[in-house]
């Protein structure tokens, strides 16, 4: 007989349970999103604070445009609004059409001249700039450009000239372009011709200074012309003859002899001339007709205002001689702070070659007077 088989005995050991691993998951996966969230949420602030960073550095006000606007319509560099409008503050940049890239700095370092001197009374001080929004930012912006000014440099006073033209009256054609010349002129009227008191009336209309241009008796015998003085006249013939010619022509400032190398040379005569025109208010303007004058002594001891010809312009007649003898008196001016030089109503080419060279002359540093703002 089979023997009946035992059943087996159940163990006694539970089974092992599986471990929770899904608690496990979502925890890690919580922490990952959250990691996520945090370094999005970094990300996003990073951005708005650059955002902000940027938004404030652009941020200048209306009023300081208007005031950088101005400054520079002042100076002479930027004609319109829109030209600010192109400005790029990050960088100090003006944008134009028609050339590349430009420094704020470079457009405005030649200020028109008219302006210079309002826009240094508006924008002194140590630092004529545009003040920005403050910012963290390291680059350059519009409140760092710094406005250079030109120095002023004053011109250097070279000396002064007086440019005197004698022998007026003969006509006026001749006169008319020295009438035109825009500065200071000395305009010697011979008396007694028909065209005298005509001359007068025009150079005082001008404004320009007239004088008695006296014809006097010269060594060689030449014929001075109406209205002179010899040596054979006496002492109330001479004042005569003075009184008609400056009632002719003037009034005037001064006298200056026409020919006369005679008469200069001669005391008794000149101290008569010389004593009507201290009676008069009138200084006496040595032509020097010759070397061997004695106007400048007989003036000392008379006590006249008193000055003398350095240089005749036009012995010469054409442009370079008279240049020449232009220079030559811009020498004396130089050395002995005044020059007078002499010319004529009948030289052609005088009249357009003063008219050339008084702004020329000024703009280096010389002072064209009549011959009373000198006279001493």
């Amino acid at each position: 007989m089979k023997k009946p088989v035992k059943p087996k005995k159940k163990s006694s050991k539970m089974p092992k349970k599986p471990k929770k691993q899904g608690f496990s998951d979502a925890i890690k996966a919580f922490f990952l999103v959250g990691a996520i969230v945090a370094f999005s949420a970094l990300i996003s602030f990073a951005i708005i604070m650059i955002h902000s960073l940027l938004n404030n550095d652009k941020n200048i006000s209306q009023e300081q445009i208007n005031d950088f606007n101005q400054f520079n319509l002042d100076a002479g560099t930027i004609s319109s609004k829109e030209n600010l409008n192109n400005i790029d503050p990050l960088t100090s940049i003006i944008k134009t059409d028609s050339k590349p890239e430009t420094s704020i700095s470079e457009n405005i370092l030649k200020p028109a001249e008219q302006k210079t001197n309002q826009v240094r009374n508006n924008y002194s001080g140590s630092s004529s700039s545009v003040t920005a929004t403050p910012s963290t930012s390291t680059a350059v912006t519009a409140s760092s450009v710094v406005v250079p000014l030109p120095p002023e440099k004053p011109i250097q006073n070279l000396g002064t000239l007086v440019f005197v033209i004698d022998d007026a009256g003969n006509n006026l054609r001749d006169l008319e372009p020295f009438l035109n010349i825009p500065g200071p002129l000395t305009i010697a009227v011979l008396p007694g011709l028909p065209h005298s008191a005509e001359a007068a009336k025009r150079i005082r209309a001008v404004g320009k200074e007239v004088i008695l241009h006296q014809p006097m008796e010269a060594i060689g015998g030449q014929n001075p012309g109406p209205g002179a003085i010899f040596s054979n006249m006496s002492e109330l013939e001479i004042r005569e003859v003075l009184a008609r010619n400056i009632a002719e022509v003037g009034p005037v400032n001064g006298i200056n002899n026409h020919q006369g190398s005679k008469i200069t040379m001669e005391k008794q005569t000149m101290q008569v001339i010389l004593s009507f025109c201290k009676e008069n208010n009138l200084y006496f303007l040595d032509s020097r007709t010759t070397s061997d004058s004695v106007a400048s002594e007989v003036a000392r001891q008379v006590g006249i205002k008193f000055t003398e010809r350095n240089v005749f312009i036009d012995n010469e007649q054409n442009k370079d001689a008279m240049l020449r003898y232009i220079g030559n008196g811009l020498t004396r001016a130089q050395r002995n702070g005044s020059a007078v030089m002499i010319g004529h109503t009948w030289s052609p080419e005088l009249a357009p070659l003063l008219k050339e060279q008084f702004p020329l002359l000024t703009g280096q540093g010389y002072t064209i007077k009549t011959a009373f703002d000198i006279v001493k």
